[in-house]
């Protein structure tokens, strides 16, 4: 699947199983994302989550 996307340099992704990583780079194409957290007290950023994550539809 190739992403026609525009990369946005400040949001550095890594997820390429997400709709909105561009293929081309390691970047994000959303304007902003937002992050959250599955924990009532988080301590480590393995405690963190993407909450614009989309995953690819194949």
């Amino acid at each position: 699947m190739d992403c026609n996307c525009q990369p946005n340099r400040c949001i550095e992704c890594t997820v390429t199983q997400c709709s909105n990583h561009c293929e081309s780079a390691n970047y994000c194409s959303l304007d902003t994302i937002k992050v959250g957290t599955h924990e009532n007290n988080p301590t480590v950023k393995q405690c963190t989550d993407c909450l614009s994550f989309e995953p690819k539809h194949m």
